[in-house]
């Protein structure tokens, strides 16, 4: 989508979603916990903002824009959960000069708490990853990459459970095929696990056993192939515990979050906000007091 057709279309779009027959009109407001999730991908160590000659980005994007709206979001609303869907490293001088460190130390500082593992992530070598670790604060997550004979082992979860006022939040994250788009050298021993077996299972567990009330899933494995290659859509259509996949990889820009339909059914959200830090995506969640919940989403221009 061209980048000024996008801005026309996303000043004002939002998308509702509905479960379990219910709309957000049916709830009363006095007895409603809201939970927002905010999210990025793709931002390709993109710190500065775009200038202003830019052909397509004319003084969007920046660090320091992003951080003033998350914190006027959050300052309405305390439970909000930040997060990101891969590919922090690779785009600007700033990841060839210090190899991720300013990346991280500023995700750190606007106070990320989850973000998944992109194939670009690799570019400086998952012993370069590994190295700027210590820079993050938050928690990276990541079920089909089996790290187990790297230097991530135990340093990279499966899935994290987050607690906002009551409602029990389960994230977890999914990396596309790296064989084609990462040198082998540089993720080493990584082992690719097939991404719609392990939701299944992963969801599950956080569904069932840990008894969480949302899941989200953090996707780097893409928006949309017209091939049979796995992507968001395939994904959503194939499983049934997940609430929530926030992607990354294609740079797609949605101007709102796709509805779709999962295995059984059931509608769900996908969302992507582009790329280069341009865009934050937003869902409001908001559960009664049977924890019955619906949602609408936008996506916010920085």
């Amino acid at each position: 989508m061209k980048r000024r057709k996008f801005i026309q279309q996303s000043t004002a779009a939002t998308a509702y979603l509905t479960l379990g027959g219910l709309s957000l009109q049916s709830f009363s407001t006095n007895t409603l916990k809201h939970i927002t999730i905010l999210h990025t991908n793709d931002v390709h160590s993109h710190i500065e903002p775009f200038p202003a000659d830019d052909i397509d980005y004319p003084n969007l994007g920046g660090v320091a824009r992003r951080s003033t709206l998350i914190e006027k979001i959050r300052q309405e609303n305390p439970n909000t959960l930040l997060l990101d869907a891969g590919d922090i490293f690779q785009g600007t001088p700033y990841f060839n000069i210090y190899g991720g460190e300013i990346e991280f130390k500023l995700m750190s500082q606007l106070k990320y708490d989850a973000a998944t593992i992109g194939n670009h992530d690799f570019d400086n070598s998952i012993n370069g990853l590994y190295a700027q670790l210590p820079n993050a604060t938050f928690t990276f997550v990541s079920a089909n990459y089996d790290f187990s004979k790297t230097v991530l082992n135990n340093h990279v979860k499966p899935y994290k459970i987050f607690v906002k006022d009551g409602i029990k939040i389960g994230v977890f994250g999914l990396g596309i095929e790296l064989e084609g788009l990462v040198d082998p050298k540089n993720y080493k021993e990584t082992k690719y696990l097939n991404p719609v077996e392990i939701a299944k299972n992963v969801s599950k567990t956080l569904k069932e056993e840990e008894h969480c009330d949302l899941v989200i899933c953090l996707s780097h494995l893409g928006y949309h192939y017209k091939s049979d290659k796995i992507d968001d859509l395939k994904l959503a259509s194939q499983t049934k515990d997940i609430d929530l996949i926030i992607g990354g990889h294609t740079h797609t820009f949605l101007p709102k979050p796709t509805i779709t339909k999962n295995v059984a059914g059931e509608n769900m959200l996908v969302n992507q906000v582009g790329c280069y830090g341009i865009n934050l995506g937003r869902i409001d969640f908001y559960f009664d007091d049977n924890k019955k919940k619906t949602s609408k989403g936008t996506t916010i221009i920085v």
